[in-house]
């Protein structure tokens, strides 16, 4: 492994968490952007980096940045991914990678041209190790034919209409909220370990607060009151979802159903699926991550502890403490990276970069397939009808 030099675009809640999990990995942050100069100022003393960019193109003039972090709001992921791979630097993306898929497809085909540089988009889930054990369960014929995946992402920090952040507004998000922003990782999640391909969806969102309270200052990311003490704010109205239900047809005949909210008390941030086989099921939940249960019909169910000496051999790697000793979300970050990383080391060495079923971490092919779900998904819940998913 070579020392990366990295720049980080973000100061909110998931740019420093990018930003530790570089660290950990060795490679050095040398500089961060915020959304104006004092906030990136802030985070560059907070987080001891070394630069403080004033904008993205000054960011990319830096000659010294081999790899761009992008964990900005969502309606500048399009192009300052399309600026970062003209400027020759690999990506790393957080979801959904934009807005439309009019422009997942041009990020899709720019990437292909830059053939020496690495885009990926940040589905962390996929890290878990026992999720990666999911797959290789699937894979290796052990859950046989896969029936039907049922599952769930529920949060809470949306719950009550004095909760506010830029996610909620359309033009800093997009038209769907809660599918887009923790719906795609289940729907990525759920193709990673099934190889399944979604056709079709038959949707039904409801956006539980049609006006919400934006303070007039900044506000973060989970950070959220009942009202008590927060200063002025004004009302302000949204359009996109706090709660989804998707039914999904897969190819092959297999079916699925999600459920989606941001209004659950009590769920902090829960991503769970069951998935139904034809000779055993597999359940797993992130509020439990360590722990992936198997069930069976003829014989007694298993519960099986992520330990490193249990796993299957492909997700072994990803987990790096003993068993007992548990692994979760920031973890994740550090896997999906490695393994970004590790690809990055092959193109400069020359070497084939690993594909399909061997590729771990999500292309932005990937993106671009999610984003096509996505617009499946609205299309679906405003006809009231099933929707097919374009290729």
């Amino acid at each position: 492994m070579r020392i990366r030099r990295v720049a980080v675009a973000g100061t909110g809640f998931i740019g420093p968490v990018h930003v530790e999990a570089i660290r950990r990995l060795g490679h050095r942050v040398v500089g961060i952007l915020g959304s104006t100069p004092q906030k990136g100022e802030g985070a560059a003393i907070a987080l001891g980096i070394p630069t403080a960019y004033p904008s993205f193109s000054a960011l990319l003039a830096d000659p010294a940045v081999e790899v761009v972090h992008i964990a900005t709001p969502n309606r500048h992921h399009f192009d300052q991914c399309r600026a970062a791979l003209a400027a020759g630097k690999h990506v790393v993306c957080e979801k959904p990678l934009a807005t439309t898929s009019a422009e997942t497809a041009e990020l899709v085909d720019l990437a292909a041209t830059q053939s020496d540089l690495v885009a990926a988009v940040n589905y962390n889930v996929r890290f878990y190790p026992l999720c990666l054990e999911a797959r290789e369960r699937v894979r290796a014929g052990q859950v046989g034919e896969v029936y039907h995946v049922t599952g769930s992402y529920l949060q809470d920090w949306l719950l009550y209409p004095t909760d506010f952040n830029w996610r909620v507004t359309a033009e800093d998000g997009g038209n769907l909220r809660a599918v887009a922003d923790i719906g795609t990782h289940w729907l990525d999640l759920i193709t990673f370990i099934t190889g399944l391909e979604i056709e079709a969806v038959c949707a039904d969102l409801r956006t539980v607060h049609t006006v919400r309270q934006k303070p007039t200052g900044a506000s973060e990311t989970f950070l959220t009151s009942t009202g008590g003490g927060r200063g002025a704010t004004a009302s302000v109205p949204v359009t996109t979802e706090d709660y989804g239900s998707v039914l999904i047809r897969f190819q092959g005949g297999a079916r699925g159903c999600l459920s989606v909210s941001q209004v659950m008390a009590g769920r902090k941030n829960g991503i769970r699926f069951d998935i139904a086989g034809g000779k055993a099921a597999l359940t797993w939940d992130s509020e439990d991550p360590n722990v992936l249960h198997v069930g069976y019909r003829d014989r007694a169910n298993e519960s099986l502890t992520r330990d490193p000496a249990l796993l299957s051999p492909s997700a072994r790697p990803f987990a790096n403490y003993p068993g007992g000793h548990a692994e979760g979300f920031p973890d994740t970050f550090k896997q999906l990276f490695r393994s970004v990383y590790d690809a990055i080391d092959r193109r400069e060495a020359g070497e084939q970069p690993l594909t399909g079923a061997e590729s771990l971490y999500p292309t932005f092919a990937d993106g671009h397939r999610d984003m096509q779900v996505c617009e499946a998904i609205l299309t679906s819940h405003q006809s009231g009808q099933w929707s097919i998913v374009s290729n």
